[in-house]
């Protein structure tokens, strides 16, 4: 019924720059807040940031903060996440998290398949 589509990860050198994207489709009647997650191999699903329904509050992680921007197009129902300025510790698999209710449901959280970041030294 939902799908999200991650895009934008790959190989960069530390300094560099990359932007995520998330678009979601299918029944989809309401979106709320918007976020992305990173994970590294044995390790938990960290918060990186996320965004309110109207993008008037953002959240960041300490590690991102001054270097990431989250920011979304309800239109599209797409969330994006600007990276400069990445390190080598930025390294991860990036996932989208959109709270979203379809039609005839209530809010739930949904996630995306995950994009691999890689940051060189």
């Amino acid at each position: 019924q939902v799908q999200l589509v991650e895009s934008g990860g790959g190989l960069v050198q530390a300094g560099g720059s990359l932007r995520l994207s998330c678009a979601a489709s299918g029944s989809i009647f309401s979106i709320n807040a918007m976020g992305w997650y990173r994970q590294t191999p044995g390790k938990q699903r960290d918060l990186v940031a996320t965004i309110s329904f109207n993008g008037g509050a953002t959240n960041y992680a300490d590690a991102v903060k001054g270097r990431f921007t989250i920011s979304r197009d309800n239109a599209k129902n797409t969330v994006y996440l600007q990276m400069n300025s990445l390190k080598p510790e930025d390294t991860a698999v990036y996932y989208c998290n959109l709270n979203l209710k379809i039609l005839f449901g209530r809010y739930s959280d949904y996630w995306g398949q995950g994009t691999q970041v890689t940051v060189s030294s």
